[in-house]
C-alpha cells in the first residue's frame, strides 16, 4: 500500500527503470483515492533470487519515499 498517486507511479517507475523490475501502480480510479498501491504478480518462474531482488529495491525505495510501512 502506497496511499499516494504520485508516489506510487514514481516508485513504479524506479523500479523498472533502475532494477529492471515491472509492477504495476493501481491508482484512482481502480481503488480509491489515498489507497494506491503496487499490483506485484508473482509466477511460479520468478527465482528465490527474483523475490529478494524485489524486496531489497522495495526496501530502499519506501524509505526514500518516506512512506511508512504497514504489515498485512
Amino acid at each position: 500500500m502506497v496511499g499516494d498517486a504520485a508516489k506510487c507511479k514514481w516508485i513504479s517507475d524506479l523500479l523498472l527503470d533502475n532494477c529492471g523490475v515491472y509492477v504495476q501502480p493501481i491508482n484512482y480510479p481502480t481503488v480509491p483515492k489515498k489507497t494506491e498501491r503496487l499490483r506485484i504478480t508473482p509466477t511460479p518462474l520468478h527465482t528465490d533470487a527474483d523475490i529478494e531482488h524485489l524486496v531489497d529495491a522495495l526496501h530502499s525505495l519506501w524509505s526514500r519515499c518516506a512512506l511508512a510501512r504497514h504489515v498485512a
